[in-house]
């Protein structure tokens, strides 16, 4: 049976964008942090890490070889659908993208972000990234978030599996006794109590621990060994008068050394693919920490075009798709929290600086 995508004639990728080039760092940067009043020299300290890297970021790259697999996936199970790209914070920009929708007479499209868990930037400001884009297009398209994914069983067997692959990697010796250090982007904490609906506090640190113990324990099902575990953070970044979410995954390395641990690996379980956050904060500074430590150390891969990540896109469309024709569809999750909302409720994950209109929501 052919799979049926309607009411959708389209799929849109929505993500975070980074630079292509030296001459692109700083105003990247000026982008991602317009309205936060950061002087430019610290924009330019930052962007030393990029220039490590040639002043490219990995993130272009990575969304153009997960779009080649999401067409091949899509062929390959009979969805005729265009699929197409729009960035927060660099070209292709998602209000070029809407517009070129509109005018290839798009009625409808489904919009999978590349940040699978909630709180204000990793959701709310897509949404209201959405309305900015469609606001000033006569004829734009509409557009549906597809609902978070942290614990679709499609984007954590792939954690699994790398979480694996890494502990085979370490010492015959230290791989039983290493610990597995989940790692996720930073967030201001009063970010964090507001991410999720008014009535639930903290859902981006309860996702990410959610997600972490189901890792756990299929790694432990799988090898026979339960390791200690820990969620921790990276990429810090603003006033340091503000409060964000502790520990640094540095400043866990040097504890965890001091109680003897001898091997870890590091899991980046709140990234889709190898961003910056990944490739520098992870690759070049944690390891780097780890080997001054003494520790043996191994980062799992992030899930990046992994066929079975791939599929949560398809999977993911057709379950939206079918509730949006009324029917009552099966919702994929692992852990104890359960599928999420197809629309974000009323005042779920507030903007920090005040009320912004947004899509994708309850209306209000």
């Amino acid at each position: 049976m052919v799979p049926d995508a309607s009411p959708y004639d389209a799929l849109l990728l929505v993500s975070f964008g980074g630079p292509e080039g030296p001459d692109d760092v700083v105003p990247f940067l000026e982008n991602v942090t317009r309205g936060r009043g950061i002087p430019r020299e610290r924009l330019e300290e930052v962007g030393e890490h990029y220039f490590l890297f040639g002043g490219r970021s990995p993130i272009n790259d990575q969304n153009r070889s997960f779009l080649d697999a999401l067409r091949a996936d899509l062929a390959a199970h009979d969805l005729d659908l265009p699929v197409y790209w729009g960035n927060r914070n660099w070209d292709p920009y998602l209000r070029d993208t809407v517009a070129q929708m509109a005018a290839d007479g798009v009625q409808r499209a489904a919009c999978f972000v590349t940040s699978a868990y909630s709180s204000w930037s990793s959701c709310r400001q897509y949404r209201e990234n959405l309305f900015d884009a469609v606001e000033p297009v006569d004829g734009a398209p509409r557009l549906d978030k597809l609902r978070h994914y942290f614990n679709h069983p499609g984007f954590v067997e792939p954690v699994v599996s790398a979480t694996r692959s890494a502990l085979a990697e370490l010492p015959h010796d230290l791989r039983d006794g290493a610990r597995l250090v989940f790692v996720t982007h930073s967030i201001p904490t009063a970010m964090n109590e507001g991410s999720g609906p008014p009535d639930v506090q903290g859902a981006y640190v309860s996702q990410h621990l959610d997600v972490a113990g189901v890792v756990v324990e299929r790694v432990a099902a799988e090898s026979g060994v339960r390791h200690e575990h820990d969620l921790v953070y990276c990429s810090r970044s603003g006033s340091p008068r503000t409060p964000w979410l502790e520990p640094d995954v540095n400043d866990h390395l040097e504890a965890l050394a001091e109680h003897g641990v001898t091997a870890v690996v590091l899991v980046p379980v709140g990234f889709v693919s190898d961003h910056m956050e990944v490739i520098y904060d992870l690759d070049t500074e944690a390891l780097a920490t780890a080997e001054r430590l003494g520790i043996a150390a191994q980062r799992a891969a992030t899930p990046g075009d992994d066929a079975r990540f791939v599929a949560v896109v398809r999977d993911l469309l057709l379950e939206r798709a079918a509730a949006e024709r009324g029917e009552t569809p099966t919702r994929a999750a692992l852990g104890d929290i359960g599928p999420r909302w197809d629309r974000c409720p009323v005042g779920c994950c507030p903007n920090p600086q005040g009320p912004r209109p947004a899509l994708c929501g309850e209306p209000e």
